[in-house]
């Protein structure tokens, strides 16, 4: 699958729901999906529950695909849920445990992407991950990988001495000013830049005049209008919705083209964001 692919769907948050709505999303044109093994917040097992129907009954083949998923560090997952690992082996092996469990939950033999969820508490320990990630991505098993909730570029400078970055996923939207340092550098670096809470979390640049008139102009949403903006400034987004429809429209949002006659409602968006 393309290294690379405009929008994913993400499923953070579905519970029981996670399978049906995956095949929604998969059914309306997405080939990408974000998960984690993370039982806290995900069911990275009926992602691939949902990944074997749409197989088995609507013809998706697995190498049409773009699966990604995360491992979670203990800090990051809820103890009193069944955890992928024991949390007092060594990282290296926690990460093998949770690879393994992610790899037969998602009924494949690779993975497109396999991100760390965060940075781990020390950076010595995020480096020690990292290169685990590295033997897998040698191993064959892990074709990229990246890391997300890093808002620090010191921390992505630090593992890139040792391979490059290629996925960053971090929360991009008005509430942390647009992530822009790091955003910027992964511009900088060729690194894909994946965004999530980019809809949720901007309720002021959805409603602003700039982003409404800009819509009505193109008869488009304002969600999409923000993706299409994401889009042509080196950022993925993922979208969790659970409706067909703004599946429909989210998926629609790469089609549209900002001709001149809209470039300065264009340009008076973006600089509302990297002023």
């Amino acid at each position: 699958m393309n290294l690379a692919p405009k929008l994913i769907y993400g499923t953070a948050w579905k519970g029981e729901k996670t399978a049906h709505l995956v095949i929604s999303a998969f059914l309306q044109g997405f080939r990408a999906v974000d998960t984690a093994c993370q039982p806290k917040h995900y069911r990275e097992d009926l992602v691939g529950e949902a990944l074997e129907i749409l197989q088995d009954k609507h013809s998706i083949k697995r190498e049409d695909v773009y699966i990604q998923t995360k491992f979670t560090p203990f800090s990051g997952q809820d103890p009193t849920k069944p955890l992928p690992y024991n949390p007092r082996d060594s990282i290296p092996a926690q990460i093998k445990s949770s690879l393994s469990k992610s790899l037969a939950s998602l009924h494949t033999s690779y993975l497109d992407a396999y991100l760390l969820h965060s940075p781990l508490r020390t950076l010595p320990l995020t480096m020690e991950a990292w290169r685990t990630l590295m033997a897998a991505q040698d191993e064959g098993t892990v074709r990229a990988i990246g890391i997300s909730n890093v808002y620090d570029v010191g921390v992505l400078k630090a593992l890139e001495k040792e391979r490059k970055v290629q996925i960053v996923q971090n929360r991009w939207y008005e509430g942390n000013a647009w992530d822009k340092e790091v955003w910027a550098y992964c511009k900088e670096n060729g690194i894909i830049y994946q965004s999530f809470w980019t809809l949720t979390g901007s309720p002021a640049l959805l409603t602003h005049s700039h982003t409404t008139s800009l819509a009505d102009k193109l008869d488009v949403t304002a969600a999409q209008v923000l993706f299409k903006l994401a889009q042509l400034n080196n950022v993925v987004p993922l979208s969790g919705t659970t409706s067909e429809l703004h599946m429909q429209q989210d998926l629609a949002a790469e089609r549209i083209v900002f001709k001149e006659e809209v470039l300065d409602d264009y340009k008076r968006i973006t600089d509302l964001i990297w002023r």
